[in-house]
This record gives C-alpha cells, structure tokens and sequence, in this order.
C-alpha cells in the first residue's frame, strides 16, 4: 500500500523540527560570512580602455577603414595576452610570476561593433591591478606598430587607482545568501529524514500504518497520583459495603 503525506503532516514535521532549521539555516550563514570575510582573498580588477582608429589629422574616416579596424581587434586580443607582450610586461613591473600565470589575469574585451578595447587586470592587490592594466595596454601600444606595421591604437581611459578600492570577488552578500537558501533546504531535509528514521509509535494512526487494521480501543497513560486515588476510591467502597468507616 503506498504512504502518501498531507500537508498538515509536512507543516507538523517542519513545526517539530523548527529548532534544527532554524539552527543549520543561520549557522550556515554566519560560517559563509566569517570564512568569506576572513579566510577568502578579495580580488580587485582595473579596466584601461584603448580605442582602435588610424591617426589621420583632416582627414575623412571611411566606412571600410572602421570596419577593418574593428576586425583587428580579435588579433589584437591575442597579440595582448602573448608572449611577446607579457614578458615586457613582466619585466617593466619587476614580477615574478610566468607570462602563462600573467595572462591569467589579464582578460580583453569589446562591444561588438565597437572600436574601444577595455584590457582588464585582476590581483589582490588593487594598485597592482592598475599597473597591471595600465602597462599592459602601454607595452602593446609601443609593440604593435613593429608586429604589424599600424599606428590605430590611441589610449582612451587609463586605469585609475579609486580612493575605496572594491573588490570584485568574493561577494559577501551574495555568499550568505546562497549559505542561508542551503542551510535551510539541508535542515528541511534532516527534518524529514530524522522522522521517517524515527520509529517509534506514538499515536493510534501510527499504529492503523503498522498493524494495516483499525485501532478499536485506546488504554490511557494513567500517572501514579492516578493510582492512589482510584485505590482510596475502592477502599472507601469496601468500607461502606461492611458497615465501617475508611480513614484513609
């Protein structure tokens, strides 16, 4: 025969092992907020922008020209994150790390359609970060014209260094958000899983799911205060029937 559940049931488990959701839901959240603010590194990113157009003082910007110069920008791209550039990179902020562990810090990207590359640096340090972004999008600009004989990259916005650096990872809030949604889906879940372990009969239907027949009879618990006054009662009938008087 299959057990289904009402939902006065599930309300009566939730409510039974409020206690234990309540418990693991804000725990969880408050260990999300302590080890996310204590014992995970902030990362902080800078974003210098380059703009990608030829220098041609009075002259006429044609149609055909932006869009070669938009269709640079994926080589460009790749140019930024190589080698070639990195290594100088390397070498004018006196790093330590490979240019493999440098690119993984850098990230290009673009509107579609658009002329203006924003070359972004990541670190835990935010100053670093800026250099990084600052140097990088410098040493292309100086490299490109010997790679690919053009001069169209024209720095637009440096990375600048804000007086209340904000990091972009981790988020805190976010963090204890998802902790607490967590912690309280597992205290749900134990709540139920604790009640389907427990076996233990406590009332009639309990036994109606065991047995498969219906309960026709119930035995009260009776307390031991009980006893003694249903004994006084039985005493004081027997007295009356022989005719003497109980003191008890």
């Amino acid at each position: 025969m299959e057990e289904t559940i009402t939902l006065k049931e599930i309300a009566q488990i939730i409510k039974k092992r409020l206690g234990l959701i309540i418990v693991l839901t804000i725990g969880s959240a408050i260990i999300s907020g302590i080890f996310t603010y204590f014992f995970i590194t902030p990362i902080y990113r800078a974003n210098s922008q380059f703009l990608v157009n030829q220098n041609q003082p009075n002259a006429t910007v044609e149609l055909n020209e932006i869009r070669t110069n938009v269709e640079l920008i994926n080589t460009y791209s790749v140019i930024i994150r190589s080698n070639r550039i990195l290594d100088e990179v390397i070498d004018e902020l006196q790093l330590t790390i490979s240019p493999s562990a440098l690119a993984e810090k850098i990230s290009v990207t673009n509107e579609n359609g658009s002329q203006v590359v924003t070359v972004s640096a990541t670190d835990p340090d935010p100053k670093m970060a800026v250099d990084l972004a600052n140097v990088t999008v410098e040493v292309f600009q100086d490299q490109i014209d010997e790679l690919m004989n053009v001069d169209n990259v024209n720095i637009l916005n440096p990375a600048v260094l804000p007086a209340n650096p904000t990091p972009v990872s981790p988020n805190l809030t976010l963090n204890i958000a998802i902790a607490f949604v967590l912690g309280g889906m597992v205290g749900v879940g134990l709540a139920f899983l604790f009640e389907y372990l427990d076996t233990t009969v406590k009332t009639e239907t309990d036994v109606e799911k065991i047995v498969g027949l219906p309960v026709i009879g119930v035995v009260a618990k009776v307390q031991e205060t009980d006893l003694v006054h249903i004994q006084q009662h039985a005493n004081r009938r027997q007295a009356r029937e022989r005719g003497v008087t109980y003191n008890g």
